[in-house]
């Protein structure tokens, strides 16, 4: 049964009478009145990272993509509490050494703190990150408004590349390979861009199962549809190189999730201070497409001005 089924089904009516549950149809907790945002990830291996290889990588990168949901709703992270499950090899005191010293890491470069955990032992290894941050304003998930434009932060499917490239799918020089598992592993979140939101956007996601499925989750209570233009979807100079080396269409590495970048739209009037922002900022944003009624389906127009039918929409939680 598909995640969003699950919740609809057997969740939604119990939190009908709590608003800062903001439905289950957000990637947060928002609590207007007391300005407190939270929100709760949990990450499996063989799912959501691939081996325990590199213990001190794989928490920093869950530690970011948990704390993106805050990012792209204007929120400052404040805040982690982290719950692992293990046993005794994958909680040795080398890994655990390893975890602490890259969680100290991360604190000092995102400005956050430690507020507590759990620990339990498992044959299964797992993580479980709350992130809290404190603000009185959001950007929801669900507020596009037709003819807005659609913005993307950074570049997309460097990450998919490293992770194909990890499970010894592609094979690349080694040069190119130590950048795309670098790019997997340590995805660049935009925390400078994170008030600055709130400025111009009206919606907002963060890209983590791929830019289709984030994008019609954004519009998923919505009387909307999209349009993208694949030229202007960002991507790398070195996934570029890819592209070109292994003759791969460039749709199939852009929406498969991981990324962490910040997918979000705004009213045409504010492209200006959009451009402005990215500038001062340094953080390139990307405007790729435009909301459009649903009387149109959503389509992605390529480089020749032809529809793409687009057969992978991104991960799916499935169970």
């Amino acid at each position: 049964m598909h995640e969003f089924e699950i919740i609809k089904k057997y969740f939604s009516k119990i939190s009908k009478k709590n608003k800062s549950a903001l439905n289950l149809n957000d990637d947060i907790f928002f609590d207007k009145k007391k300005g407190i945002a939270i929100s709760v990830d949990t990450y499996n291996i063989g799912y959501h990272f691939i081996n325990f290889k590199h213990p001190d990588l794989v928490i920093k990168k869950i530690l970011r993509s948990s704390i993106s949901d805050l990012i792209c709703k204007g929120v400052l992270p404040k805040f982690f509490f982290i719950a692992g499950t293990g046993n005794n090899k994958t909680f040795s005191k080398k890994n655990l050494s390893l975890i602490s010293k890259s969680l100290r890491q991360e604190q000092n470069k995102y400005n956050i703190s430690l507020g507590g955990g759990d620990t339990t032992f498992s044959s299964k290894l797992s993580f479980t990150i709350t992130s809290l941050g404190y603000s009185k304003k959001i950007i929801y998930r669900n507020k596009a408004l037709l003819n807005d434009d659609i913005y993307v932060t950074g570049n997309l499917g460097d990450s998919f590349m490293g992770l194909q490239i990890l499970k010894n799918k592609i094979k690349v020089p080694k040069k190119l390979t130590n950048y795309f598992v670098q790019k997997y592993y340590l995805p660049n979140i935009q925390l400078k861009l994170t008030k600055k939101l709130l400025n111009f956007a009206n919606s907002s996601i963060d890209l983590s199962d791929g830019l289709i499925g984030d994008l019609s989750k954004m519009l998923n209570d919505q009387n909307l549809s999209f349009t993208l233009n694949e030229k202007k979807i960002p991507i790398s100079n070195n996934l570029q190189k890819i592209i070109y080396m292994k003759s791969i269409k460039k749709i199939k590495l852009v929406s498969n999730g991981d990324d962490y970048q910040i997918l979000f739209t705004a009213s045409k009037d504010k492209s200006r201070i959009i451009a402005l922002t990215s500038k001062n900022l340094g953080i390139k944003i990307s405007k790729i497409g435009k909301i459009c009624s649903n009387k149109k389906r959503s389509v992605i127009i390529d480089k020749k001005g032809k529809e793409i039918v687009l057969k992978n929409k991104g991960y799916v939680h499935q169970f």
